[in-house]
């Protein structure tokens, strides 16, 4: 079944899957819990791997379109692992602006209520023939391909696959992450990971060891890559400068061709252009030289680029072909490319060491905090990269004393201060009314934080969606100070809004942890209660009864007015928590013992298409690596049926196998078919044959014929008119058979076909 069809079987199934989905279990972590929704999965399938009863098979499904999901699947070692993410399709029909709808447009709108689009209006936000599709990324194969790719023999420590994963994973955060800029010298369009993967594997001789354990870094060895690359960067910016303008130099000819061919090869001029009805005074066209003129109008169609217009006639401004695009200040392809990027990017010189000296080492914290919360969580809620623009990797340079740890026992924003963190001065009808004016009042103390206008710096890029928005960073201190001045004005409401909350699990009626929750609240149980691993597949945890939760047969209230409250239901809720480990626990960066990794999936020709060489692949036969092979067509198969002996081995069948030999001097092909009488000699030889006339010169002369037991090729006008005396042939054949000379030497005829008939 397909995933469309899948769907639609689903919606029409919708009431009884919903019930069967919540006879399992669910767990709801929402806004109040802090962290990305991704990282919050991540942390839970940390906790529940190092628990005794796991289940190291166990499989796991994500769904999300960001790629950091894919770096954080392969981080959990997991060897059953599938991401699912919709399948992006361009060129999409937009819906009204007014009324949501597909088929017209804001200014075609008629305000018609929107129509039902399937029996549970499942199709109420697809496209006609648009239904949306998905792809599967199962993490096993890539996993596969990555093996192969990282596989680095002969090195001086012993090789572990799952480390160098770990290392492939962090050297893509120099490409770009969510929380640091890429690189200047590093555009993954570039092949920038396989320019990495290169020089790791070269590097990784001369580290001793792999980059990272865990989620630590080893800085050391980090900056011997670093300056690897930055050994580099000046053939890579002139390198990039260059593909920039053939792409630029291809896209200008594209243009061109496409105009010529919608306009004539050449222009009409002279006494061949149009004239106006009734015009008489045809002096100024009369051909003077018709050689040259007719010079002129092939030289102009053979050259159609160089057309001109009539004598007479106005010129026509040229067309530009090449876009506007902004001025590049930076001209990286030149010399002096460092001092001009910090001038620009940073207002400061290049020979300010100290500077320089800070813009890496914030760097390499960003590095040491991305890794640690992709491995063990979130190190510090108070870190963040206080720079729009990266540093080059040759300025990475004694690096492994710029780290030493992060700041402990910090704590996260609550969610109206996170809120007034990320949310611009429009969007302040979603906060409190005293919160909002901190945002517009223009005497506020931060009012800094939230400009109308910003600049975009386009780096290179195309189009300001690809820019750096250059928007001031929000200082925590301060806008913690101008919040404690309006904490008073919160309603009970907004105070339980802002207040920071955890995990819940829902689980149905049928299911073996329901009685286990009932107990709980029946009996007031206030301390938290260790789930029994048996009754929940193995899952481990803390239970806490809630105040609020969702028991069975009572009607869930709707929190939107619009949508109507659930009268019947029959899923219990509970507060739930991860299991706890002391400070200083380090999650393990393994795959799991007992876990059996998935059957192989890609087969030799799926690795490349072509080797190393150039050549297609091919597998190799012997010990040689670069044996020659030779191949045929199916057309130099044909030839070769068709010269080749036909009485070679046992009789085969096909298109020509029943076809007599040519008549040629070849060997095998002497054969005299049954009654077969000479050709008639249609060349008039005026000289009679003489016995005593000498034979003429060898290049005249035919090859020998061995005729291996057959009669000779008597209807040969050489031999007719240039042999030896008549009896000669019969007594050679006399003699041939007396030595046995013709035992086992008389093939058969050929087979009788419908195609041709020898008799």
């Amino acid at each position: 079944m397909g995933v469309p069809a899948f769907f639609r079987w689903l919606s029409r199934k919708y009431a009884s899957i919903v019930v069967h989905c919540l006879e399992e279990k669910v767990i709801l972590s929402d806004a109040s819990a802090p962290g990305e929704g991704e990282h919050k999965i991540m942390d839970y399938i940390r906790r529940q791997r190092a628990q005794p009863h796991h289940d190291p098979n166990t499989h796991h499904c994500l769904c999300g379109a960001d790629a950091d999901l894919i770096m954080l699947g392969l981080a959990t070692h997991e060897p059953n692992f599938t991401i699912i993410r919709e399948e992006f399709k361009p060129n999409q029909p937009r819906p009204c602006n007014l009324c949501g709808q597909v088929g017209h447009e804001l200014k075609e709108c008629q305000g018609l209520p929107r129509e039902k689009k399937g029996e549970h209006d499942e199709f109420a936000d697809t496209p006609p023939g648009c239904e949306q599709e998905f792809i599967f990324i199962r993490l096993n194969v890539l996993r596969e391909y990555l093996e192969r790719e990282l596989a680095m023999p002969n090195l001086s420590f012993p090789y572990d696959f799952e480390r160098t994963i770990d290392d492939w994973v962090f050297m893509c955060f120099f490409v770009g992450n969510d929380f640091l800029p890429h690189l200047p010298s590093l555009e993954i369009r570039e092949g920038a990971i396989d320019k990495l993967v290169n020089i790791y594997k070269d590097v990784v001789h001369k580290t001793g060891g792999y980059l990272t354990d865990s989620g630590f870094v080893n800085l050391e060895r980090v900056q011997m890559i670093m300056l690897a690359v930055g050994v580099l960067e000046d053939n890579i910016f002139k390198k990039r400068k260059e593909n920039d303008e053939n792409f630029k130099r291809r896209q200008k000819e594209k243009n061109k061709r496409m105009k010529n061919e919608q306009r004539p090869s050449f222009s009409l001029t002279g006494q061949y252009a149009p004239q106006a009805l009734g015009q008489k005074d045809v002096s100024s066209n009369t051909v003077v030289n018709p050689r040259q003129t007719a010079y002129e109008m092939r030289m102009q169609s053979s050259n159609p680029n160089n057309t001109q217009a009539p004598a007479g006639t106005k010129r026509k401004a040229e067309d530009s072909d090449e876009e506007s695009e902004p001025e590049d200040n930076i001209r990286l392809w030149e010399e002096g490319w460092k001092q001009r990027y910090y001038k620009n990017k940073f207002d400061v010189d290049a020979t300010d060491d100290d500077f320089r000296r800070k813009v890496v080492q914030s760097y390499v914290e960003g590095l040491c905090w991305v890794l640690r919360y992709y491995y063990q969580g979130c190190a510090s809620w108070k870190w963040f990269f206080p720079f729009h623009y990266a540093p080059f990797a040759s300025d990475f340079e004694n690096i492994s004393e710029l780290f030493k740890e992060f700041e402990k026992n910090t704590k996260p924003f609550k969610p109206l201060e996170q809120l007034m963190g990320v949310f611009p001065a429009a969007s302040g009808n979603f906060l409190p009314i005293s919160w909002r004016r901190l945002m517009s009042d223009p005497d506020s103390s931060i009012i800094d934080f939230y400009p109308d206008d910003f600049a975009i710096d386009i780096n290179g890029k195309k189009f300001a969606w690809q820019g750096v928005a250059l928007l001031p960073f929000v200082d925590e201190r301060r806008l913690r100070a101008a919040l404690e001045e309006v904490y008073p004005d919160l309603t009970p409401d907004e105070i339980r809004r802002n207040s920071l909350g955890g995990d819940h699990l829902f689980v149905g009626r049928h299911h073996p942890l329901n009685d286990f929750i009932h107990e709980l609240y029946k009996t007031h149980t206030r301390e938290p209660t260790g789930i029994p691993p048996e009754l929940c597949h193995g899952i481990q945890g803390l239970l806490e009864t809630d105040d609020g939760a969702v028991l069975p047969n009572v009607t869930v209230e709707s929190p939107v007015p619009t949508l109507r409250s659930l009268t019947q239901n029959y899923t219990i809720s509970i507060k739930f928590k991860d299991p706890q480990f002391e400070d200083g626990y380090i999650f393990k960066a393994v795959m799991l013992q007992g876990a059996k990794k998935p059957p192989i999936t890609l087969k030799p020709g799926d690795w490349e298409r072509t080797n190393n060489n150039g050549r297609p692949w091919r597998p190799q036969v012997g010990f040689n690596r670069d044996r020659k092979q030779v191949h045929l067509d199916q057309s130099a198969f044909r030839t070769l049926g068709h010269v080749m002996p036909q009485n070679r081995g046992p009789p085969r069948g096909g298109q020509y196998s029943n076809a007599p030999p040519p008549n040629i001097y070849s060997r095998g092909n002497t054969y005299r078919m049954p009654n077969h009488q000479p050709l008639p000699n249609l060349m008039h030889n005026p000289r009679a044959p003489n016995s005593w006339q000498s034979r003429p010169p060898l290049f005249n002369q035919p090859p020998p014929q061995r005729n291996y037991g057959q009669m000779p090729n008597m209807h040969n006008p050489y031999a007719n008119q240039h042999s030896g005396p008549s009896n000669y042939y019969q007594r050679n054949q006399d003699d041939r058979n007396r030595q046995n000379y013709n035992q086992g030497r008389n093939y058969p005829p050929p087979r009788q076909s419908g195609r041709y008939n020898w008799k």
